[in-house]
């Protein structure tokens, strides 16, 4: 089997309904947009496809199909996942691809060679699970009492687990880390993301409040470009500390944060920011050795394989971004996502696709 083909496409997306916000400091939800598709195709008939799914991407996954993935494609089997894993990054030193397309390519590989097998990319990967928890990932609401209100609704949903967005304000944060954990009491497990709004002081400030309050991880309080200060703060505060999710370097750098034992609760696992699946696998492996977490990050097709692959990832994230709250409808009513049935990975359903992309949407419904 040989690659034949490697092509980009410009798909329009919907705007988030309803918009949502982010932190103080951040933009919200992105707005309607196109999204740029790659497709590996092979002598064989069998192809694959991944979604680059952040705005900006189509053009820029356009020029390098062009420049650098094509020319470097052309004529490779496509089931040496490895080596051509180990070829993006040769290429990255040159052309340092955007952290959210290094793994691109190595997205379509595994769901090209899950078609070819005829069996869910999860199962491929060795395969752990069949059923994984959800945790309600909130987005940013405008009170504390908004947000108990959004931590009611997700309990009633079946959501066993909760993690905060919250304005990136340490005294209005820890205000709202209290009273959370006050409303739900103490038998749900709830999280915290800082979204890298903090210095050093107050990501100390807001992290033993987290403590005090038996908060079960605290993950990104500050921009992950020093090591050493998320080791100071893994020495200062008791709440576990889950790290290594936008640092560039896949399993290299989060080796370097495990090293400084910064990573007290685990690091992150993230196709689309760790290097595709076969670095998320390295990185989840990595954690394994040093008998802590690598907790899959965001909820989209790729990762939700990936959460049935490795064993020491605790839970799915399912991204509350309404009030009233909507379930994400691959969460079922006991707040559990099961794995994927159909082979490979696929494009996710409701995008209006160009016919040639539609026998790769991931509709198990339709496909049944």
């Amino acid at each position: 089997m040989r690659i034949v083909e490697v092509s980009s496409w410009s798909v329009p997306f919907p705007a988030a309904d309803p918009v949502f916000r982010w932190r103080d400091g951040l933009p919200g939800s992105a707005p309607a947009g196109d999204r740029g598709i790659l497709r590996i195709s092979t002598d064989t008939g069998v192809s694959g496809v991944a979604l680059a799914g952040r705005p900006g991407s189509a053009p820029v996954l356009a020029d390098l199909v062009e420049r650098v993935l094509r020319p470097e494609l052309l004529g490779a089997d496509p089931l040496q996942r490895e080596y051509l894993w180990h070829r993006i990054w040769e290429l990255d030193r040159i052309d340092e691809i955007p952290l959210p397309l290094l793994g691109i390519v190595d997205i379509a590989l595994w769901d090209l060679a899950g078609r070819h097998y005829g069996v869910p990319a999860w199962e491929l990967m060795g395969g752990f699970r069949e059923r994984i928890p959800a945790y309600a990932s909130t987005v940013t609401f405008g009170s504390v009492d908004e947000y108990l209100d959004v931590a009611d609704q997700c309990l009633a949903l079946g959501y066993s687990a909760i993690k905060l967005h919250a304005w990136g304000d340490a005294t209005r944060d820890i205000e709202l880390i209290r009273a959370l954990r006050d409303h739900v009491g103490a038998g749900v497990s709830l999280m915290y993301d800082g979204s890298a709004g903090f210095d050093l002081p107050d990501a100390i400030r807001v992290g033993r409040a987290l403590s005090d309050a038996d908060y079960l991880w605290y993950e990104e309080p500050m921009r992950e470009f020093s090591v050493n200060a998320y080791a100071q703060l893994s020495r200062t505060v008791d709440v576990p500390l889950l790290v290594a999710e936008t640092s560039d370097g896949a399993h290299m750098n989060s080796a370097d944060f495990i090293a400084a034992g910064a990573a007290t609760f685990g690091v992150r696992a993230s196709a689309g920011l760790r290097g595709g699946l076969t670095g998320s696998l390295r990185t989840a492996h990595l954690a394994d050795a040093f008998r802590i977490r690598a907790e899959v990050h965001g909820g989209d097709l790729p990762n939700r394989h990936l959460c049935m692959a490795i064993s020491n990832t605790t839970y799915y994230e399912s991204l509350v971004t309404s009030n009233p709250v909507r379930r994400e409808a691959c969460v079922d009513a006991d707040g559990f996502v099961s794995a994927p049935r159909i082979p490979g990975i696929g494009l996710p359903a409701g995008p209006a696709y160009p016919d040639e992309l539609r026998q790769h949407i991931a509709d198990e419904d339709a496909n049944r």
